[in-house]
């Protein structure tokens, strides 16, 4: 297929030699039922680091733990995300996304697993290191999906096609905490040991057989794999200075890290937030209900953002939701708790399309590398191990009240990120390919870096005119 070189970049700008395009055609029905298969495993993703929120609070009254101290749970299961992100994508890169993804199932079951032996220890630290293996798991699988939705049809409708599929992830969040507030959190739930921590078997025991069977089943999959670009320049350094070369990974990065960190921070102290601030909620498991809220929020912003997401700059809707969010928190610390509650849980909604804008955004126009790029910015979900214990150290410093200045701030600059990216990257090219193909040749692709919306090739454009 030709290609229109006469607008192409510059080389500072799209990282060599990967930005060739790469096609792999077949019917759109397969397109469709892969996408649906992803969903399901978006949903098993949500669910799994849901209860992480629920974790928080029932950890640190079972072993008597500062705010600080507690948010080591979220500290340790997304710092898994900086270490193995970029080896993920690189994995999935070598042995394609089938393998990658049905790895990825059985190595969060080993990590729910080791909850067993944790419970019996009675250990918070063997506890935090069965979080990271599970964690490893996820990351995985996190590159894994996200990469394989990117390929699954036209580059300019990759925003919208992300943000569908991640409501999915939100409705798994949006059920895991009350249903595991339900087996955690009950006065009868510590049995064995006597101890509270014991709790976390059944839950955990039941997700490890579930991932075990669901790695299996992909492994006997047959799925539609995209063609290998070309080999990778050699060195793990300079792979990550010919990606970092481009301009919107690179700022994506950033913002993607402080997104991660902010929805995080918000969900983990809420349950404290709404048990100790006069809100008239004392108890732990009635106030994981309103968690609900919160992550609903989210997933009923992603089903009408994956609608919006085609009729609307992805960078102006990102700047707009980052915005609203920002003063919704400011807002909070200035009325009652039992006002601020719902502005904070409001907080949801405006985070419904952030991730998979700020994805998209962030690797449009990597081409054929687009599996090692998104492995590079998966790292940045490191952001909600560092933010939610700055935000624990605040809470013990300053109050749980003031502490979400943290996610304030980094709401900041996710809308300056937003603005910078509809101000370079034009409206007209997302539009013109915001409708999925149709036909024989609907399928499976790499858009090429030159003929993309959201790519370097704006940057460039821009700033040659």
């Amino acid at each position: 297929m030709p290609v229109d070189r006469t607008n192409a970049p510059s080389r500072s700008e799209v990282p060599p030699p990967n930005d060739s395009p790469t096609i792999t055609t077949f019917p759109m029905s397969s397109a469709n039922r892969v996408l649906a298969m992803l969903a399901t495993l978006f949903f098993a993703m949500g669910l799994i680091t849901s209860l992480n929120d629920i974790l928080v609070p029932h950890f640190k009254a079972a072993f008597d733990l500062t705010y600080r101290d507690a948010a080591l749970i979220q500290s340790s299961f997304f710092a898994a995300y900086f270490v193995v992100s970029y080896p993920a994508g690189q994995y999935t890169a070598r042995v394609g996304y089938r393998r990658a993804l049905a790895s990825s199932l059985w190595l969060a079951g080993l990590g729910c697993a080791l909850f067993f032996p944790a419970a019996a220890l009675t250990s918070y630290l063997c506890f935090l290191v069965a979080l990271f293996v599970l964690a490893s798991g996820i990351t995985l699988l996190q590159v894994a999906v996200n990469a394989y939705v990117e390929t699954l049809g036209s580059r300019g409708a990759a925003a919208s096609r992300l943000t569908l599929v991640q409501a999915f992830n939100s409705l798994g969040t949006t059920v895991g905490p009350p249903l595991a507030a339900l087996w955690i959190l009950a006065p009868q739930a510590a049995t064995a040991t006597g101890h509270a921590a014991d709790s976390v078997r059944g839950p955990y025991g039941l997700l490890a057989a579930v991932l075990a069977i669901g790695g299996a089943v992909l492994w006997r999959l047959t799925l539609p794999e995209p063609r290998a670009g070309d080999a990778s320049p050699p060195g793990v350094l300079r792979n990550v200075r010919s990606l970092m070369a481009h301009r919107p990974l690179r700022y994506g990065i950033v913002a993607l890290f402080l997104y991660v960190g902010a929805e995080v921070s918000i969900g983990s102290f809420l349950i404290v937030y709404l048990t100790q601030t006069g809100t008239g909620i004392l108890d732990h498991a009635y106030a994981s209900r309103y968690l609900a809220f919160y992550w609903g929020g989210a997933m009923l912003g992603r089903f009408a953002g994956a609608w919006l997401l085609r009729k609307v700059s992805p960078g102006r809707l990102l700047s707009l939701c980052a915005a609203c969010n920002l003063t919704l928190i400011a807002v909070s610390m200035t009325l009652p708790a039992s006002f601020a509650m719902w502005l904070l849980l409001a907080c949801g909604l405006g985070n419904a399309i952030m991730f998979p804008t700020i994805f998209s955004l962030s690797v449009g126009g990597l081409g054929a590398r687009v599996s090692e790029g998104g492995g590079l910015i998966c790292m940045a979900i490191v952001g909600g191990a560092v933010l939610p214990y700055l935000q624990g150290a605040l809470a013990d410093s300053i109050g749980i009240v003031f502490s979400f200045l943290a996610p304030a701030l980094a709401y900041g600059y996710i809308a300056g990120f937003g603005a910078w990216c509809a101000r370079i990257m034009p409206e007209s090219e997302s539009e013109s390919e915001s409708e999925p193909e149709v036909g024989p040749n609907a399928g499976i692709r790499h858009a090429p870096a030159a003929t993309r919306a959201g790519g370097a090739r704006s940057v460039g454009d821009r700033r040659s005119t």
